[in-house]
């Protein structure tokens, strides 16, 4: 797996986890959906994500490597 689809997997799966806790827990977990999503809306742009660096880290590849 690629450090881009890891990250597309990691967010899709902190938005679901998010939305849950939001409806289970307490409504102001919304606030984590909104930065996932902010976070993924400045990534579009400017190119830098922070978990990507950090599955990078991890050992996952990127697929645009040269």
């Amino acid at each position: 797996m690629s450090s881009e689809r890891a990250v597309l997997a990691f967010a899709g799966f902190m938005v679901i986890a998010s939305l849950l806790l939001t409806k289970y827990v307490s409504p102001h977990f919304i606030w984590l959906t909104v930065f996932v999503g902010a976070n993924l809306f400045q990534s579009a742009f400017t190119g830098f994500c922070p978990a990507g660096s950090f599955f990078r880290k991890l050992g996952f590849k990127s697929s645009h490597s040269s």
